[in-house]
């Protein structure tokens, strides 16, 4: 299984990124030792998903410390630092997560920093595989086939977390048990995410599927085609609305039409309890290029102007089920506006 993101302590204490950027076609590795180099990869999405942005942000307070030390750095000027980590993208809450689970050890030292830094790490790792055998189970005795066929969006595997993934850790799940069918992946436009990672992490587990452009799914979804869609989230709010990559809102809407369960598969850290609604949810507005443009060759007027929103935000009576390592809520049938506090990390 490949690792989006490590820590590798020698020659030197480094943060060791697979260049998303660049997969399928390429498998290149960043090394990571300053915070530009950190906040440039998260920004160029080098390293993306909401889990693996959490130990992006764990590990990089560590490794800010260490750059401390070799550049003498002051209090202020630390904090400045670790503070571009935190805000380096704004609707994943987990990146602000990883930061804030170490950033109160700052005191105690580099070492006991990146002690901690590691624990988070190895905790998502764990949550990978609780919510994935919750996730499992749900969906079988919902569904009530042995196999199944899922539609899923971007990219939720172990280059977005730092393991086997959420929503396609539930879906390696079903496949080890010998209950998938098929897998639909969108393409996930516009830079491809379903594509060029979900299919290529697909590929290399072995597991059955097509990919299809995001403008397919819904009708896929209608013809019956699919048993249940399963996507992550990079944050979810207290009463389960849930932000994820754009064009989920559409499976949803698509699902609760067709009668097949829509899930939402994300680790405890991406729930924030501090955001009562998505209508509070920041939505991150990216290059318009990336819509206007494919592969540097402009595909559209140069007098056009791109509109480019990298998520959306799912209303949780479209949600069928949260799944996370914790347990499993099910907005849709719930009306507790806080109901996901016992599940929230």
């Amino acid at each position: 299984m490949v690792l989006a993101i490590e820590w590798v302590e020698l020659p030197q204490p480094t943060i060791r990124l697979i260049d998303q950027t660049l997969l399928p076609a390429e498998e290149k590795y960043i090394d990571v030792r300053t915070v530009d180099v950190l906040v440039k990869a998260i920004k160029d999405l080098a390293v993306r998903g909401a889990p693996a942005l959490g130990a992006a942000g764990a590990l990089g307070v560590a490794m800010a410390l260490y750059q401390a030390q070799r550049e003498s750095w002051d209090d202020t000027r630390l904090e400045t630092e670790i503070d571009r980590i935190r805000d380096a993208r704004p609707t994943a809450i987990n990146l602000a997560w990883g930061v804030n689970q170490v950033r109160h050890l700052v005191g105690q030292g580099v070492e006991v920093v990146t002690e901690a830094a590691k624990k988070v790490v190895a905790d998502d790792t764990t949550a990978n595989k609780e919510l994935s055998r919750f996730g499992a189970d749900w969906i079988l005795a919902k569904v009530g086939k042995e196999k199944v066929r899922v539609n899923t969006h971007c990219n939720t595997g172990a280059l977005a977390t730092t393991a086997q993934g959420t929503a396609y850790g539930i879906i390696r799940e079903l496949f080890e048990r010998g209950a998938i069918e098929m897998v639909y992946a969108d393409e996930t436009r516009p830079l491809l995410q379903g594509a060029r990672l979900t299919s290529w992490e697909l590929t290399q587990d072995g597991i059955p599927h097509v990919v299809q452009v995001d403008g397919a799914a819904s009708s896929t979804i209608l013809r019956g085609l699919v048993d249940v869609a399963i996507i992550g989230a990079d944050r979810i709010a207290a009463n389960g609305d849930s932000a994820n990559k754009v064009g989920s809102v559409a499976l949803a809407l698509a699902c609760q039409r067709a009668g097949i369960p829509f899930i939402v598969a994300a680790p405890s850290s991406t729930i924030d309890l501090d955001t009562s609604s998505g209508e509070d949810i920041n939505i991150e507005l990216r290059d318009d290029a990336e819509v206007l443009e494919l592969g540097g060759q402009r595909t559209a007027p140069r007098e056009a102007k791109g509109y480019n929103p990298a998520f959306d935000v799912t209303p949780h009576d479209l949600i069928s089920a949260i799944v996370t390592e914790r347990g499993i809520v099910e907005p849709a049938h719930e009306s507790d506006p806080r109901l996901l506090a016992r599940v929230a990390d």
